[in-house]
């Protein structure tokens, strides 16, 4: 096999000319920094929380790229090409990686807050009345989409015009998207209310096949990429954190994250990452494989 592409938290191989093959780190990327230092499991329970969302989607006629899962922490899947120049995308482009991410928000929360504080998104745009004070936990009235760059070194928002510009999508191919991002989110919050959590929010990533058929590529659904909430707290007005922006609270608590944000608002060097103190990595730990349980309704031992 030849590695083709390092990513934050996983390697990607090439296995032949249709196939990878995912190799799960135990790495941890928040505000696409790499945290170094090591969480114990965290690769191999991301690996078999995206396999059992590959195979209940596929259950319910959603196609993915999930091809077979190789334990403890390894996946195939089907190669799509990356076309990393927008100018060589077009409406009729096939077997290709979609260059977009796709973000469902279902409650206020992470960086949203963020953005309602300095007036960059107004409650209005999430479906609330004119005026409401949004606070960290709401319910949004409607689920909230958006876009960003998949291919860029840093995530970029996008609107509607330049989302369907840069990935040569027509309107229906982009309403198309944005329904099957609402249907797995449907399929996900139904599974995850049966266990006590709530899914706050996610992102879902796509390609389109040689007859350009839609497919959910990459992963979804972990502690990575989504957000959750204990259900049995957020009743009682309590929001407990059951996901990565566990670690994210850390370094906005300890200021790093106002650095780094100041920095790239300025245009100055990032300052570099801090690694996490021993019992942070265990609490880590040790939420990755009990979220595992939680969301699959299996057991990681």
């Amino acid at each position: 096999m030849k590695l083709i592409r390092k990513g934050k938290v996983k390697e990607v191989y090439q296995v032949d000319g249709n196939t990878l093959e995912f190799v799960f780190s135990d790495n941890v990327s928040v505000f696409d920094k790499v945290i170094p230092s090591a969480i114990p499991h965290k690769g191999e329970t991301l690996c078999r929380t995206a396999q059992y969302w590959f195979r209940l989607l596929e259950k319910n006629g959603i196609k993915g790229h999930f091809i077979e899962y190789l334990p403890p922490s390894r996946m195939r899947v089907k190669r799509f090409n990356i076309i990393e120049d927008y100018d060589k995308i077009n409406t009729k482009t096939t077997n290709y990686l979609i260059p977009l991410e796709v973000i469902c928000r279902h409650y206020a929360a992470g960086s949203l807050m963020d953005r309602l504080k300095s007036g960059k998104i107004t409650a209005e745009v999430l479906g609330f009345p004119k005026g409401y004070q949004v606070k960290y936990g709401d319910k949004l009235p409607r689920p909230y989409l958006e876009t960003t760059t998949k291919l860029e070194a840093v995530d970029r928002e996008l609107d509607e015009a330049e989302a369907k510009r840069i990935a040569g999508l027509t309107d229906k191919d982009y309403k198309g998207i944005l329904d099957t991002v609402l249907a797995i989110d449907d399929i996900i919050g139904k599974e995850a209310a049966k266990r006590g959590l709530i899914h706050v929010d996610g992102k879902k990533e796509f390609g389109y096949d040689e007859k350009r058929q839609l497919i959910v590529i990459d992963t979804f659904g972990t502690l990575d990429e989504d957000r959750w909430w204990d259900r049995e707290s957020y009743d009682k007005g309590n929001v407990v954190e059951l996901s990565k922006e566990f670690v994210r609270l850390h370094y906005r608590d300890t200021g790093y994250h106002k650095e780094l944000m100041d920095a790239r608002a300025n245009g100055r060097p990032e300052p570099p990452i801090p690694a996490l103190p021993q019992d942070v990595i265990k609490r880590t730990s040790d939420l990755y494989t009990s979220m595992f349980e939680r969301i699959t309704g299996e057991k990681f031992r």
